[in-house]
C-alpha cells in the first residue's frame, strides 16, 4: 500500500493542519490559565486521533481496494482512540477529599480527541461547531464564575458548600463506633 488510496496527500495534510489548529486553540486556553495540560498537549492529543482516524480510513479502503473480504471495520479504531484519550484525560484528575480538580481539564482533553477525530475524518464543519461551542464554554463561563461567584458550587440541597457542610457530611460517612481522639497539648497555667 502507497501512501494514500483515497485521499490526495494534501487532503491529509489539511485534515491534519485542522486537528493542530483546533488542539491548539483547546490548548491555548487551557495554557493561559495555567492548567496542567496546555498548548503542546491539546495539539498532539488532537494530531494523533486525526491520524489514526487516517490511518485506519486507508487502511479500510486498502482492504477493500485488494479484494480482501476480512471483517474489518475503522469505526472499531475510533473506538480505542476515544477510549485510550479517555484514559489520558483520567490521569489529569485529581481527588482531595470531598473535591475534583482537573475535571474541565481532562474534559477539554477529551475534546481535542474528538475534534482530531472529525478533522481526520474530513468532518471540518462539525469540528469548527464543536470547538466554537467548547471554547464558548470554558471561556465565557469562567468570566460568568468569576463574575458571579454566588453560581458556584452547590450541594444536594441547592445550598453552598463550605468547608463546614463538607466537615459534617464526612463525620456523617464515618463508620459508627469508631472514635477519633485528637492529643492536645496540656494548659500552661
Amino acid at each position: 500500500m502507497g501512501l494514500s488510496t483515497v485521499l490526495t496527500v494534501e487532503e491529509i495534510g489539511l485534515r491534519l493542519l485542522a486537528a493542530a489548529f483546533c488542539g491548539a486553540l483547546l490548548g491555548l486556553d487551557r495554557e493561559m490559565r495555567g492548567k496542567a495540560a496546555g498548548l503542546r498537549t491539546h495539539t498532539l492529543i488532537s494530531i494523533s486521533c486525526a491520524l489514526t482516524t487516517l490511518v485506519a480510513l486507508e487502511f479500510y479502503v486498502g482492504l477493500h481496494a485488494s479484494g480482501d473480504e476480512r471483517p474489518s471495520d475503522p469505526v472499531r479504531v475510533i473506538q480505542g482512540v476515544a477510549q485510550a484519550v479517555g484514559f489520558i484525560s483520567a490521569g489529569v484528575m485529581f481527588r482531595s477529599g470531598d473535591s475534583v480538580r482537573g475535571a474541565t481539564t481532562a474534559a477539554v482533553i477529551w475534546v481535542a480527541g474528538g475534534l482530531g477525530i472529525a478533522c481526520g475524518a474530513g468532518y471540518y464543519l462539525l469540528a469548527g461547531m464543536a470547538l466554537g461551542l467548547c471554547l464558548m464554554v470554558t471561556i465565557l463561563f469562567t468570566v460568568l464564575m468569576d463574575r458571579f461567584p454566588q453560581f458556584g458550587k452547590e450541594d444536594e440541597d441547592g445550598g453552598r458548600v463550605d468547608d463546614r457542610k463538607a466537615r459534617e457530611r464526612r463525620r456523617a460517612a464515618r463508620p459508627p463506633g469508631r472514635v477519633r481522639r485528637i492529643a492536645r497539648p496540656a494548659s500552661r497555667g
